[in-house]
């Protein structure tokens, strides 16, 4: 018991600050970077602040997938038995996946803009009129992802508490019985 209340805390904590962290990136860092005066620094200031978030967030992704498995290996005969539970893990696990991939991704569309803020920008996700195509091409993508991220984390979040809804022992009863 002790143990699936630390899985699911960190479980929990973890989906939280890949959340709040791309959240707070895509509407505060981006949006303060925005502000530089110099077009040249506005990129570079969002690529700094990326990148000193990105341990953290590597740390949190790799203890919210040792958490799940814990969960997982604790819950596998309920996973086995239970009406819609591995449905659920399965698409949870889905869109955890997907979540991490595009996540990583916008990684290095932020080293490609790290590596051409000297072109300069209106913004972090916004290209200078006259900025290359590879430029407007990595921003104009990371202006979707900055808003895809949060969504994934979100998504990660409701599915994490369906499957609590799900472990109420009512619910167990009721998703074992077989008519």
């Amino acid at each position: 018991m002790a143990g699936n209340l630390i899985a699911r805390s960190v479980h929990d904590l973890t989906a939280a600050a890949w959340f709040g962290g791309s959240l707070m990136g895509a509407i505060g860092l981006n949006g303060a970077a925005a502000q530089a005066k110099d077009p040249a620094e506005r990129t570079r200031l969002s690529s700094a602040g990326w990148m000193k978030w990105a341990p953290f967030q590597t740390a949190a992704f790799a203890s919210h997938l040792v958490a799940d498995l814990a969960i997982a290996w604790e819950n596998k005969g309920r996973i086995a038995k239970q009406e819609g539970v591995a449905r659920d893990t399965v698409i949870k696990t889905a869109v955890t996946v997907v979540g991490a991939a595009v996540t990583l991704y916008s990684g290095i569309l932020g080293k490609k803009v790290e590596k051409l803020a000297g072109e300069g920008a209106e913004g972090a996700t916004e290209p200078h009129a006259a900025a290359s195509d590879e430029l407007k091409s990595a921003q104009q993508q990371l202006k979707a992802l900055q808003w895809a991220i949060p969504g994934f984390a979100a998504l990660v979040i409701i599915l994490g508490a369906k499957h609590g809804e799900m472990q109420r022992p009512k619910n167990v009863l009721s998703g074992l019985r077989r008519d």
